[in-house]
């Protein structure tokens, strides 16, 4: 069989970038906006992993939360929570023990990544929520310190380079936090990242594919990602 690398400036772009992409683990991330999962399907179709809404500001707990973090649990995917923040709802340690309480805390089990802190544009005319970059940085501290202290691990920070860019200014504070960017594109990176990570640790790719949700990788292997859910 011919190396894959060879092979790959034979393939059209787009092919070859989702061979390129499926040479890290898959995941999928979903919420109740996809409420008819088939988890053994999906487990079959390659996926390794999967993040689930679970909380969003300090009001709403996801319907379907329990359900798909069973189901998928059921046929061996390793997984997470993620909070929908609302900075300018309220502290981010409140928002961190919300989530905490109601499907975001985590053990060191193998199968349970840390939870996700989703980060990303707010109402139209309000992409910052109203927070200078400063008062932006110091919400998303008080909502890792937070987390941190209670379950020993940082949150993972889902974001957009650009959204990071106006909104925290840049901030390179968060280094220990892994990093799931969000770029979609058909290029084999996610390209440019926010200031302090010098790589992502989760990509999400696409808003559509051969699977239910959101469409993720992970920047490793297997034994990488149990890692992160050992501890």
């Amino acid at each position: 069989m011919k190396s894959l690398h060879l092979l790959l400036p034979l393939l059209p772009l787009a092919l070859a970038a989702t061979i390129e992409k499926r040479a890290n683990l898959q995941g999928i991330d979903v919420s109740h906006f996809q409420p008819n999962v088939d988890w053994a399907k999906v487990k079959a179709n390659g996926i390794s992993f999967a993040f689930v809404k679970a909380t969003d500001g300090t009001t709403f707990k996801d319907p379907l939360f329990s359900s798909h973090y069973t189901d998928a649990t059921n046929v061996g995917l390793i997984r997470g929570a993620y909070h929908f923040a609302r900075p300018d709802a309220s502290s981010g340690a409140a928002q961190a023990t919300f989530f905490l309480a109601h499907g975001g805390e985590w053990s060191g089990d193998g199968i349970t990544l840390p939870g996700a802190v989703d980060l990303e544009p707010g109402p139209k005319g309000h992409t910052c929520y109203d927070l200078s970059p400063a008062a932006m940085v110091s919400w998303i501290k008080d909502f890792s310190d937070t987390y941190h202290a209670k379950t020993t691990r940082f949150p993972v920070i889902y974001t957009s380079t650009s959204w990071w860019k106006e909104c925290t200014g840049n901030s390179a504070a968060f280094a220990s936090n892994p990093l799931w960017i969000t770029h979609f594109t058909t290029a084999t990176s996610p390209g440019e990242l926010p200031a302090g990570w010098p790589t992502f640790t989760f990509w999400q790719f696409s808003e559509t594919g051969p699977n239910p949700g959101d469409q993720d990788n992970f920047n490793g292997d297997l034994v990488g990602l149990k890692k992160i859910a050992t501890g």
